[in-house]
């Protein structure tokens, strides 16, 4: 392409960007601007540069590190564990004060690195800027930094170049750019200078090339109309940087819980210490050990790092199916999800286009297989012996034009199958060889003399090619419309007949009805001599058929959709391609026979307000713009449901971090996209989402399972402090032993639940309210029912214990092993919340949990071991409860109230009042 060699004026740098630039003529923006096709002079690009600023875009300061850090131990659960550490503390037990400060610190320090991975995503958005551009400055071509492009300035654009602002094309050749992070479309866009409609989606706009777009083919001079924050791509780098994260529904609920919890237990705690001193008579300081106790008890420490494991399990599952989790509580959130915003191309398609159908005069052949596998076969329809021999014909120099008139090649690497150059060319390459061709042979056999490559001006390829036996043909491949103006006639078997272009218009539509992209294909015979192609051999063409093509549904995505319908997760479809296209894959894919489809210009017209009924009544969103998904993510999420929401391109980044789980695509998902996104799928593929969902119901129901297993144990504690306080006598564990028994149970007997396998039909469930708590009403009862259990067996033992003469050590030993064995047994009962656990399978389990199960019985009695000596107070016992030795101290954590001599009488009928007298 030539540079203007003109000079020009300095004009003033005064003007003002031009809105609606695609609608208008390149001429009128050029005017607007103050510039000419010879581009600014030196001096007015500088005046406009301190105008208008750098072509950047802005740059938001984060979070200083310290706050970022220190706003991660804020949170219920934190502030019970560093209560925990300070009990422990007080009490003398500084090792596990310091596990406790060690699971709060490795908590926080994993929440502070997710945050600034998710900070990341405005600096991938900077990335996609190209850093230098070829500009026409004073009639001279000269390369500046990109920073410094100005409003007015003449772009030049090669293929490879990266559009360094938004530009109104002034002139193209050929050009064609791939716009698949603003618009998702796979295909790239052809671009002409001609005037674009003003209604005309971004996809749409032909006269324009996009800051952070790539050319593809061709070559182009463009006007900037927008830089820095004023293009495309800054305008969603705003979108995104306005989105603020959600809190995820399991944080909301451990939030909730632990301010509940620590009103109920601070109440509690204030109660009893004033019934202490001001009834029972205890001096102060006696009451406090007491109630510092009730607290330990109370307090859940080991359920937080038990919750964690478990959602880290659940991310090492998620990964074995394709699924990378970059933020951990995503992992549970994606079993409340409600509904799932998907791309289409990629995601529930291949991205791998396919010839599905060819239609010649005498019939219509149906193509089998998918995507550039060269697998399958032509399938003709029923037609007579007569017809058929014509249909072969027609049918067979269908497939030649097609891989003939055609750049691309089809190769094979580690077992797949690729294409190297555009799609639609390399599945006509895979209908060749499923004709029974061989394409490099056959190219060979017809050697292409000249061409005229594919623009948009005229939308077509044509190319000449010479026979070894000395034949000429020129083959043409484009839209079905502009060929058949330059055609006279269409194929006949052997010959020619009138062309009869109403019938291939119904075709067309036919074909277009169904999805279908559709290619025309025309032949002509020449001199077998000619060496050259021009425009004006292209009169009097032969027209030989139709090719439809699409990128097909994935096999497993329509049985994810059937999925997920099942257990009640709620489909959409949202994508940039055009409206019939969308709504003939939804059906293909399990939408329904009549999906409804809302395009981008009807949502445009919809009030916030009346938005929320109409999306959830629609199944298909078709030529989208970022804020038409920004939209629909937040009118979901304004009905109550967790949304997931997938996405590749710059485009889907604001929706990404809008939605409740955003998932960004491994594959051809841009950075922007990833780091923007909660998980990203290793194969883009939609099944690997319903996966995902199937795991993270099977993670929130095992946490749930540790909680109803941690509660009740804490509950038991709880009660006997409760009950020694009121009824006036020695409690039967000491706050230390309490919180060893808490955090070393917690964190081995509850680990084994992490391990559980999914319950039977876990996608047969609705999923559960977003506004639901972690306790619901029937645990809260089996919490309650458990603990007064654990009450009575606890208070059995003890006074049991005491009655035959034990000391109080003994007694409190006694105590310590029960609890571990009730907790064992338990453990079995709560595998299963939504079936029964009287079951051989419920007996045995996993070989993992059964492991845990096994590991932890046989190590019990070693970690009381263990702990025999003092602090912990304990007495040696053999396995039938009988003194192997004794000790009896007096100390703080032994005795409550005031201390006095413990020799009273060894019967079991005088233990309770022996038990006071201990006080």
């Amino acid at each position: 392409m030539e540079t203007p060699t003109v000079k020009r004026d300095t004009v003033s740098p005064l003007v003002s960007p031009p809105s609606d630039a695609h609608t208008k003529r390149s001429e009128d923006v050029l005017a607007a601007l103050g510039t000419s096709t010879a581009g600014l002079a030196v001096g007015d690009a500088k005046q406009r540069l301190v105008i208008f600023g750098s072509n950047r875009l802005p740059k938001v300061a984060g979070r200083h590190p310290l706050f970022r850090l220190l706003a991660q131990f804020h949170n219920a659960l934190i502030y019970f564990l560093l209560t925990a550490a300070l009990a422990a503390s007080l009490l003398g037990h500084f090792v596990d004060s310091a596990v406790i400060a060690a699971v709060v610190l490795v908590n926080a320090l994993v929440g502070f690195i997710q945050e600034g991975k998710a900070e990341k995503a405005l600096s991938a958005i900077h990335n996609l800027i190209a850093p230098h551009a070829y500009l026409v400055r004073e009639g001279r071509r000269v390369k500046v930094p990109v920073e410094e492009i100005v409003l007015g300035d003449i772009v030049s654009l090669e293929p490879g170049d990266r559009v360094p602002a938004d530009l109104r094309l002034i002139r193209t050749s050929a050009l064609r750019i791939e716009e698949a992070i603003l618009t998702g479309e796979s295909v790239a866009a052809e671009k002409r200078e001609t005037p674009a409609p003003k209604d005309a989606a971004l996809g749409d706009r032909h006269s324009m090339a996009y800051s952070g777009t790539l050319v593809a083919t061709g070559q182009a001079m463009g006007v900037v109309v927008a830089t820095g924050g004023a293009t495309e791509i800054g305008r969603i780098s705003a979108l995104l940087r306005e989105v603020q994260p959600l809190t995820t529904p399991l944080l909301r609920q451990i939030n909730h819980f632990g301010v509940w919890f620590t009103w109920i237990t601070l109440a509690v705690a204030v109660l009893l210490f004033a019934f202490a001193v001001l009834v029972r008579g205890y001096a102060w300081p006696d009451a406090l050990i007491a109630v510092v106790a009730l607290a330990v008890g109370a307090i859940p420490e080991g359920l937080p790092a038990v919750i964690t494991i478990t959602l880290a399990i659940g991310v090492q599952r998620m990964a074995r199916r394709h699924a990378a989790i970059r933020q951990l509580p995503a992992v549970e959130t994606l079993g409340a999800t409600s509904v799932i915003c998907s791309d289409k191309t990629g995601t529930l398609t291949r991205n791998e286009m396919t010839v599905r159908r060819l239609e010649v005069p005498h019939g219509r052949y149906t193509v089998t297989g998918s995507g550039y596998v060269p697998e399958g076969r032509l399938e003709a329809a029923s037609t007579d012996d007569a017809a058929a021999d014509k249909q072969r014909l027609e049918s067979g120099c269908l497939v030649l034009s097609g891989v003939l008139c055609n750049d691309a090649q089809l190769n094979q690497e580690n077992g797949a199958w690729h294409v190297m150059g555009d799609p639609m060319e390399g599945a006509l390459v895979a209908l060749a060889i499923k004709a029974g061709l061989e394409p490099e042979l056959t190219r060979h056999e017809w050697p292409r003399i000249d061409e005229i490559p594919f623009d948009a001006n005229h939308r077509f390829m044509a190319t000449l090619h010479r026979h070894s036996s000395g034949d000429g043909r020129i083959f043409v491949k484009g839209a079905p419309d502009e060929l058949m103006q330059r055609c006279v006639a269409q194929i006949d078997g052997e010959g020619t007949a009138l062309l009869d272009q109403d019938a291939w218009g119904a075709k067309v539509a036919n074909a277009a009805s169904q999805g279908e992209r559709v290619l025309g294909f025309a032949v002509k015979a020449v001199a077998p001599g000619a060496d050259k192609l021009a425009f004006s051999d292209l009169d009097g063409l032969v027209f030989i058929g139709l090719i439809g093509f699409i990128d097909p549904p994935r096999e497993e995505a329509v049985a994810a959709i059937k999925e997920c319908h099942s257990a009640g997760i709620a489909v959409k479809m949202i994508t940039g391609d055009h409206a019939e296209t969308a709504a003939a894959i939804a059906r293909q894919l399990g939408f329904g026979e009549d999906p409804h489809v809302l395009t981008g210009r009807e949502l445009d017209g919809i009030s916030d307000a009346d938005l929320p009924a109409i999306v959830n009544e629609t199944s298909v969103f078709a030529r989208t713009n970022p804020e038409h998904k920004l939209r629909i993510v937040r009118a979901l999420q304004s009905t109550g449901a967790i949304v997931a929401m997938t996405g590749d391109g710059v485009n889907d980044a604001p929706s990404l971090k809008q939605a409740n789980v955003g998932v960004g695509m491994g594959h051809k998902g841009t950075d922007a996209a990833k780091e923007a996104s909660q998980m990203v799928l290793l194969d883009d593929n939609f099944a690997s989402i319903v996966a995902a969902v199937n795991e993270g119901r099977v993670v929130y129901d095992n946490i749930r399972k540790v909680t109803a297993w941690t509660l009740p144990t804490n509950g038991g504690e709880v009660l006997a402090v409760i009950a020694a306080i009121l009824f006036n006598f020695s409690m039967p564990m000491s706050a230390v032993q309490i919180l060893w028994i808490n955090l070393v149970t917690a964190g081995t007997l509850g680990l084994a639940l992490a391990f559980e396998p999914a319950e039977p039909n876990v996608m047969q469930r609705r999923p559960r309210p977003a506004n639901q708590g972690l306790l619901t009403p029937f645990l809260i009862w089996r919490v309650a029912l458990v603990s007064f259990l654990f009450l009575a067996a606890v208070l059995g033992v003890f006074f049991y214990s005491l009655g035959r003469g034990d000391e109080l050590p003994m007694a409190r030993t006694l105590v310590v092993n029960l609890i571990v064995v009730l907790e064992i047994f338990y453990l079995f009962n709560v595998r299963y919340l939504h079936y029964t656990s009287f079951s051989w399978q419920g007996l045995l389990g996993t070989p993992c949990a059964v492991c845990c199960r096994c590991g932890d019985s046989c190590s019990g009695d070693v970690y009381l071991l263990a702990c025999y000596a003092s602090p912990f107070r304990y007495s040696a016992v053999n396995i039938f409860g009988w003194r192997i030795g004794h000790q009896h101290r007096h100390g703080d954590d032994d005795y409550i109230g005031t201390r006095e001599n413990c020799d009273a009488p060894n019967r079991l009928a005088k233990s309770i009042n022996r038990g006071r007298e201990c006080v």
